[in-house]
């Protein structure tokens, strides 16, 4: 608690001592004897602190605050005599209300504190205690010890990046945590990340959501907004997905999660959505932007309703100045306070486009987060595209800072794996980096390779099914991604046909093989390392259930595919060649090559479907090193050949995605190969690394 002892009460208001507030401090600040409360708007004439008891809707007090407590659209006061372990709170302004002009006040509606640390009304998930326009805030005091905390950093080439939701991640009874489906069940599953091998983990949505936003019934179970991407609060966490009550000390779990994950080697990223929020469009409700400043938060029409951009109702007008600082102050405030390590923006085009939609050149808000000393030291990634039909992968606005989750790389390798024509160069141009989508001083940090996430289908679903399966969903199967960059192996679903299921477990290793061995940071969706299934439902968004939740029962039933990835990950690791470009080689050999079926050839036509990808140069301790990466996306067998090594060297094979992966595997003896030709057999790849023959 800051120190109020200095500043003494001036006046009595609603029966409470009160004095003029610190107007620096956004938000409810808890001092020693008293609470600073500060709020800014531009349209409204008046405003009031409203309190209430713990748990109740009903106020106790509502405290205006006097004009002479303003300025200029800043209202602020410190109330003395409050006890913030009973109280809630929340603002009522006073305005004009006329729709038509974007302008919402209403005195008698109940507003959230955007700056609020922590909302009360939704603490368990699933239930609302009260009405939308009944949430409230509390006043936290912070005494998370973060000891001797020391953040640790990795160069974004670097990273293996594990995208994941709290609560699916060990919701299911099978994830044999004790605190299922919160933070704390995430901790409890640390040591099996390590061992993965993976070093930075990204959250989906953990900022206040409201998971009862358009909440329905379907065939008798009950749908929500279970991914997350309808904030209700930017600077709260999710209070349900703690594992127990942290009145007045919210955050406390997730900052151990932070805590824990850092000393373990592991960084966080916060998956943040500030494109839209779960306010709605003129339909929905009125609770926190919308009574604060309609028509200075949102992109209006020239009728006062809403731009869509988002896909989700309303558009947040991000390139306005009040919302530009909104945004960079919500930012500093998760890093300074969670000291979180990066952060991935949802439909981030919509930050790049002006009051009037239209995108700009050079979006002030997307350069004031690149250089802001704050940030500077965070990986800051943007979904480079948004609903309203900007796609900007490859062309994002970077100042030499904005990453990119790179679509191209999804779509194109997803269509050269299962075997399209005309995919070969395209694949190669991903694997190597995208050159032909960011410039060579780029290559180091601006792509985030995926081939799955939250959003479409998992990676076992991928060679499970050639279209999706929504019905669940209650929309007739009529959302979700409809391109066709998928394949079922023969089968729709599951299957008997042990061809098929063996057939699709080579696929799921060929896709992780391409993946990890690619050049720029790597992503996957969690579970895909054992073949988690979400039955072909590739937008899960309203699915808290079994279609959602991590069945860690499949890291039995696909232990070969979960010890593949994790042997891949660490070959990652050991071969900085793959990663990034370093010193040359000692025998000459570029950093990096590309080959078809015979080496050194780096010609493709419509029909080619082997590819051969060569990184070069010295490891982590200088010595001579390369990594060979042959790909065989036809359905029969093809040979590729392997450039000819220095006298004294040859080449190791690693993996062979066509034999079942075990750790004291022999691939040379498994391996159809003369001298440095191999054949692939059909729907396979092979990776091969340096050996010194001594």
């Amino acid at each position: 608690m800051k120190n109020s002892e200095t500043f003494k009460a001036t006046d009595i208001i609603a029966g409470f001592e009160c004095r003029p507030g610190i107007y620096e401090l956004n938000g409810a600040s808890a001092m020693l004897r008293a609470v600073n409360f500060t709020v800014h708007s531009s349209g409204a004439t008046a405003c009031s602190v409203v309190l209430f008891n713990r748990g109740e809707t009903k106020p106790f007090a509502e405290i205006p605050i006097p004009n002479s407590y303003r300025i200029g659209d800043t209202w602020s006061i410190m109330i003395y005599g409050i006890d913030i372990y009973e109280v809630e709170y929340c603002y009522r302004l006073t305005g004009e209300y006329a729709p038509e002009k974007g302008l919402l006040f209403n005195n008698k509606t109940n507003i959230l504190d955007p700056y609020a640390q922590a909302v009360t009304g939704q603490s368990v998930w699933g239930k609302r205690s009260g009405a939308t326009d009944c949430y409230h805030a509390r006043i936290c005091n912070d005494t998370f010890d973060w000891g001797n905390f020391a953040k640790i950093d990795i160069n974004f080439s670097d990273l293996v990046i594990y995208e994941l939701h709290v609560r699916g991640f060990t919701k299911s009874l099978t994830s044999g945590v004790k605190n299922n489906g919160t933070f704390n069940g995430v901790i409890e599953k640390i040591p099996y990340l390590k061992k993965l091998g993976i070093n930075a983990i990204e959250l989906m949505p953990i900022f206040e959501f409201d998971e009862l936003y358009e909440e329905r019934q379907y065939n008798g179970k009950q749908l929500l907004n279970y991914w997350g991407y309808n904030t209700t609060c930017f600077f709260a966490p999710n209070t349900s997905y703690a594992s127990s009550i942290e009145y007045n000390h919210e955050g406390d779990e997730l900052k151990t999660l932070i805590k824990t994950c850092n000393e373990n080697g592991i960084l966080v990223f916060l998956d943040v959505v500030f494109n839209h929020t779960s306010e709605g469009n003129e339909d929905g409700s009125v609770f926190s932007f919308k009574g604060l400043d309609n028509n200075v938060y949102y992109m209006l029409k020239p009728d006062g309703t809403y731009f869509n951009y988002s896909g989700c109702g309303n558009t947040m007008n991000c390139n306005h100045p009040i919302v530009q600082q909104f945004i960079i102050d919500c930012l500093r405030y998760w890093v300074i306070e969670y000291r979180v390590d990066g952060f991935r923006f949802d439909l981030a085009s919509i930050l790049g486009r002006s009051e009037d939609g239209t995108p700009l050149e050079n979006p002030p808000l997307l350069k004031m987060i690149a250089y802001d000393p704050i940030l500077s030291g965070v990986k800051l990634i943007a979904e480079a595209w948004d609903a309203g039909g900007l796609y900007q992968v490859g062309s994002f606005p970077s100042w030499n800072r904005w990453a990119e989750w790179n679509g191209r790389f999804r779509d194109d390798l997803r269509c050269f794996l299962k075997g399209d024509n005309g995919m070969a160069w395209a694949a190669v141009q991903r694997i190597t980096g995208s050159a032909d989508l960011y410039p060579p001083e780029r290559w180091h940090n601006a792509s985030v390779n995926f081939l799955t996430c939250h959003d479409g289908f998992t990676m076992y679903d991928l060679y499970s099914y050639n279209t999706k399966h929504n019905l669940e969903n209650g929309w007739n199967n009529t959302d979700g991604d409809n391109s066709v960059t998928s394949w079922n192996c023969g089968a729709e679903g599951e299957t008997d046909d042990e061809y098929i299921n063996g057939l699709r477990n080579r696929m799921v290793k060929n896709a992780f093989a391409t993946l990890l061995c690619s050049r720029g940071a790597v992503m996957f969706f969690a579970g895909d390392e054992f073949c988690n299934t979400q039955f072909g439902n590739n937008n899960a968004y309203c699915q808290d259930n079994e279609i959602s939740w991590l069945d860690w029962d499949r890291l039995k039933k696909y232990k070969e595919i979960h010890d593949f990835v994790s042997d891949m990950i660490a070959f990652r690791r050991k071969h900085t060649v793959i990663r990034h470009s370093t010193n040359p080689s000692s025998f000459g050999f570029p950093d990096i090559s590309v080959h078809n079926t015979w080496a050194w050839n780096d010609k493709f036509n419509d029909h080619d479907h082997v590819i051969g990808v060569m990184f070069a140069g010295c490891d982590s301790k200088g010595k001579d090193d390369a990594v060979f990466i042959g790909i065989n996306a036809y359905w029969e067998k093809c040979p590729v050949q392997m450039p000819d090594l220095p006298s004294g060297y040859s080449w190791n094979i690693d993996f062979y995605t066509d034999v079942p992966h075990k750790k004291a595997t022999d691939y040379n003896k498994m391996v159809d190969r003369q001298l440095n030709k191999i054949t692939l057999a059909p729907r396979s790849v092979v990776v091969a690394s340096l050996k010194f023959n001594k």
